[in-house]
């Protein structure tokens, strides 16, 4: 990204466990409120039953005109989408005279939804194809694409639980090189019983609501959900007098391969993403207002995190929302990018649920209560499977004009 040029976001739309729309999980969030639950959509096989944050709405009255049957994921991202539009003060003929990008992560998608239809193939039952042209058609971005009729770029990005955070920051990128006058950018992903398994499997998974942080942290809970970004021009931005409600000031992406599920255990990868950020940005570490961390509420992710922010970001008050989103694996980047500008222009963030006793192991602590903000500019980032790290730098208007 050119420092010199900042991209405008114009509008957000999220839904997660919180609530069905971005105001409506904010001041969920705010009211410090959390519902994890034992999975509804399938039935655990586990003697404990592990909690998750589901999204409440069916989904079912959402207009779904040009895609016919699509995944969870697909209306999920669409369900934002069209937020994140009318919150752009957009509406579908204008999208249709400019050049509209999409960019959207996600990890499973509904690729992992199909158990029935695999069980019956293996047994050679000649199961019924439906699930496969699902899937066929659950692309995300060509669900978007399809349903508000655009033809500008497309691109999914699969980096693992860096997803939507990547896809942000490619977006800001098409914006900059003049590729695209919007873009549409965020992530989306819903819950399913094999990532479910997968995570337990793993032994990351809490059993109670997650404690980013915390001494007795025990791992995450799996969540679901979508948030997109509308992403715009100063052309374009200008040409129609909208007002931007923050901007991408910087990205920065790493990998730096350690392991295939965990950190690296100096952070290198983390390091440099956040490095490359803030250079990026052109601003420096003492302009920010807080950190969105990634914050599963595993013991090397947050001990990493942890260090990390004690040697490059000191003094810097920070925060996992996953505490009350859960860990929405590729959508979950999109979302804490989305609570992240609410909260810059809300001018406070919450506290960091689920921390009570502070870890002797980690250097430095979560904000234990809600405070106001000391700034307008604050850094949201995510660490992924495989050593993906992805960091995003945001700042309020009256930051960069």
């Amino acid at each position: 990204m050119n420092p010199a040029s900042p991209v405008a976001i114009t509008g957000m739309g999220c839904l997660s466990a919180p609530g069905r729309t971005l105001p409506q999980c904010l001041d969920s969030i705010f009211r410090k409120h959390r519902e994890p639950a034992p999975p509804s959509r399938f039935t655990p096989n586990h003697p404990v039953s592990y909690p998750v944050f589901e999204v409440s709405d069916d989904l079912t009255s959402l207009s779904i005109k040009g895609s016919g049957d699509i995944s969870r994921t697909a209306k999920l991202a669409l369900a934002a989408a069209l937020e994140a539009i009318e919150n752009a003060g957009l509406d579908r003929e204008m999208l249709r005279s400019k050049r509209v990008g999409i960019c959207l992560g996600t990890s499973v998608g509904n690729a992992m939804n199909s158990e029935t239809f695999h069980r019956q193939f293996r047994k050679d039952e000649k199961p019924e194809m439906a699930p496969i042209t699902r899937y066929l058609r659950s692309n995300p971005v060509d669900v978007l694409a399809k349903e508000i009729d655009l033809n500008g770029p497309c691109q999914t990005v699969v980096n693992a639980c860096s997803s939507g955070t990547d896809a942000i920051g490619l977006g800001a990128l098409w914006i900059q090189s003049g590729r695209c006058d919007l873009v549409l950018a965020g992530g989306a992903d819903e819950l399913c019983h094999v990532t479910y398994n997968g995570f337990i499997s793993l032994m990351i998974t809490d059993e109670l609501p997650c404690k980013p942080f915390d001494l007795n942290r025990k791992g995450l809970n799996l969540g679901e959900g979508a948030a997109v970004l509308v992403l715009e021009s100063e052309k374009s931005r200008q040409t129609r007098q909208k007002q931007a409600r923050a901007f991408v000031l910087g990205y920065g992406a790493s990998c730096d391969a350690y392991h295939l599920t965990a950190p690296h255990p100096e952070g290198r990868g983390l390091r440099q993403a956040i490095e490359e950020a803030i250079r990026l940005s052109g601003i420096s570490v003492k302009e920010l207002g807080f950190i969105n961390a990634h914050g599963t509420g595993t013991r090397d992710n947050d001990r990493v995190e942890s260090q990390v922010f004690t040697d490059l970001l000191p003094g810097v008050p920070f925060l996992s929302t996953k505490g009350y989103t859960g860990h929405a694996l590729g959508a979950a980047g999109a979302i804490e990018a989305a609570l992240t500008v609410a909260c810059l222009e809300e001018g406070r963030i919450p506290e960091n649920v689920g921390f009570t006793t502070p870890d002797p192991e980690l250097p430095s602590f979560p904000v234990g209560c809600e405070i106001p903000i000391g700034g307008t500019i604050a850094l949201s980032e995510s660490l992924a499977f495989g050593g993906h790290n992805a960091v995003l730098v945001f700042g309020r208007e009256r930051d960069r004009p």
